[in-house]
């Protein structure tokens, strides 16, 4: 079986450095905010281009912090995207504001900044720009449109770690960016984690304090905060495997150009090309009756995903929680249709391969334009 995802895989290209770095903390007894927390905090920042980076225990709980952080009160509204992970959505649910949903462009699959335009309303405070499957927002258009307006952008960066545009990394373009270091992520944690990237020190301050009760100084809660804290000996081994991540991603990138290539040549439509701006993440292909060309690929031998079956506002916990800014006929439709090929930065040519035939052959013949 050919899996979507091969941890193992990248588990043994690090497996020593990273047992030595985990044994260190271990043995260490500085097990909650220990040294080399800080020390991944600002190699991660270095890596992203920004000033600084606070690291949080999950994705969800950087999102949620960084829109606290960035003045989004009980009573606003932001501004994100239909098709996206529910935690991008609970994440404004949990600051108390309201969250808008539009429509994502057809081509990229991220925001639509026509569509974020037209949500805007006095009570927006902040957009959410999701780097969906790792392919960057249009962040000059969204930004732009921001700051006409003032509101602040705070980017969904959890799919998209190092990709870049104009020399400016995921992370880099709003006011502050939100990573997750789930394990299956490109960089993944050996459990969970997640962070902010920022370059004001004020917000990093800030966060700081928020993630640790509230606390400026032992003891001495200013604001209400949060346990959020991130584990040494995650930052430990996220420390370790950020030094991998650059040569990871050129495997990725690598990997979908052979996709792009081989689907042209099977005569199907393969998605819009990336530069730089894409990592990867997920490399998604549309089908007609979804369902049935997976169960005949993993009959074949190959596993599938589905990044996401469902627009949030068709989410049952959601619905009735949410407001359409927009139509959302894009992000409908790419929830019927999308098919997640397997892609890791040790995937080879055959498997890749076998994976395109499996494919093919799942599709049937009249499909020649299907994906």
């Amino acid at each position: 079986m050919i899996p979507l995802l091969d941890l193992e895989a990248q588990y043994r290209a690090v497996q020593e450095p990273l047992e030595e770095a985990v044994l260190a903390v271990l043995r260490s007894g500085a097990y909650v905010l220990g040294p080399q927390v800080a020390a991944f905090e600002r190699d991660f920042a270095a890596h992203c281009g920004t000033a600084e980076a606070v690291s949080v225990s999950t994705g969800t709980a950087a999102l949620h912090l960084g829109l606290i952080a960035a003045g989004v009160r009980p009573g606003d509204e932001v501004i994100t995207v239909g098709m996206t992970f529910v935690a991008t959505v609970a994440a404004i649910l949990y600051a108390g504001a309201k969250p808008v949903l539009v429509d994502v462009d057809p081509q990229t699959y991220t925001m639509d900044p026509a569509a974020f335009a037209a949500a805007i309303t006095p009570r927006t405070r902040a957009v959410v720009p999701v780097h969906l499957h790792g392919r960057l927002a249009d962040m000059a258009a969204i930004g732009s449109i921001a700051e006409r307006h003032g509101i602040t952008v705070v980017e969904d960066a959890a799919q998209a770690h190092g990709a870049e545009r104009g020399g400016q990394r995921a992370g880099a373009f709003g006011t502050v960016g939100c990573f997750s270091f789930y394990p299956g992520k490109n960089l993944g944690a050996c459990g969970e984690g997640g962070a902010i990237t920022t370059s004001d020190p004020d917000i990093a301050r800030t966060l700081r304090s928020l993630r640790d009760w509230g606390q400026e100084g032992r003891y001495n809660h200013v604001r209400p905060g949060f346990n959020y804290r991130l584990d040494t000996v995650q930052a430990a081994a996220l420390a370790v495997k950020l030094r991998y991540l650059d040569g990871w991603t050129d495997g990725r990138r690598r990997a979908a150009a052979r996709y792009d290539a081989l689907l042209t040549q099977a005569g199907l439509k393969a998605p819009k090309a990336g530069g730089r701006d894409h990592v990867y993440h997920v490399y998604a292909v549309r089908v007609p009756d979804r369902d049935a060309v997976r169960a005949r690929m993993q009959e074949a031998g190959v596993a599938t995903g589905i990044h996401y079956p469902k627009a949030v506002h068709h989410q049952p916990a959601y619905a009735d929680r949410v407001r359409l800014g927009t139509p959302c006929p894009v992000s409908e439709a790419l929830a019927g249709e999308w098919l997640s090929l397997p892609l890791f930065p040790e995937i080879t040519e055959r498997q890749i391969a076998t994976v395109v035939a499996a494919l093919t052959d799942s599709l049937g013949d009249g499909y020649a334009e299907a994906v």
